[in-house]
């Protein structure tokens, strides 16, 4: 029970309009922070540059506290930034991948069952022979062989219903003095 429950969800997933459309809308999503996660590269580069050339311009004189101040919190912030892109880009590219695997591994599943339901009828005795039953064996054995024996008494009750009703017709035939009409049928 549970596992068709899971079957029919996944299948929902991989099948599934509104899933296609919320799978493309990440895929934006996902352009997107990659064009963040370039800019803030780009600002993190710059500020790494200004900071050097402040630094140049005052040659061996100490960059005045307020202006060192501000340019290392646009550091930080610019860092912070970056590092918050990137870590996003590396997590929806993994949940990507795994959403991939998932869908991949059911339809290996589905193939599967489909493969084992084609087959189930001609292993199922290898399956009995194998499990260690021999009482079951034993049981569907006697089961078949009482079946046989049902079906010779059929075919013995039906020879002689046939048998009997040739003797009626013929008597029929004779007491009437019509033909018999399905002598020939025979």
């Amino acid at each position: 029970m549970c596992e068709l429950t899971v079957s029919l969800i996944c299948r929902f997933i991989s099948e599934s309009p509104v899933i296609a459309k919320i799978q493309y809308w990440m895929k934006i999503t996902f352009v997107f922070i990659l064009i963040l996660f370039i800019d803030s590269v780009n600002r993190v580069w710059r500020v790494q540059v200004e900071l050097a050339m402040a630094t140049e311009k005052q040659n061996n004189a100490a960059v005045m506290g307020h202006e060192r101040l501000e340019v290392q919190a646009r550091k930080f912030y610019s860092q912070r930034n970056m590092y918050l892109c990137g870590f996003t880009l590396f997590l929806s590219l993994i949940l990507n991948r795994t959403y991939v695997m998932i869908l991949e591994v059911m339809r290996l599943e589905d193939r599967v069952k489909a493969y084992e339901g084609t087959r189930k009828d001609a292993k199922e005795s290898e399956k009995l022979a194998m499990s260690g039953k021999p009482g079951e064996i034993a049981r569907l054995r006697a089961e078949v062989e009482h079946k046989d024996q049902d079906l010779k008494n059929l075919k013995k009750q039906s020879e002689q219903l046939h048998k009997a009703w040739d003797e009626l017709s013929e008597k029929y035939s004779k007491a009437t003095g019509l033909p018999a009409g399905d002598k020939k049928a025979d």
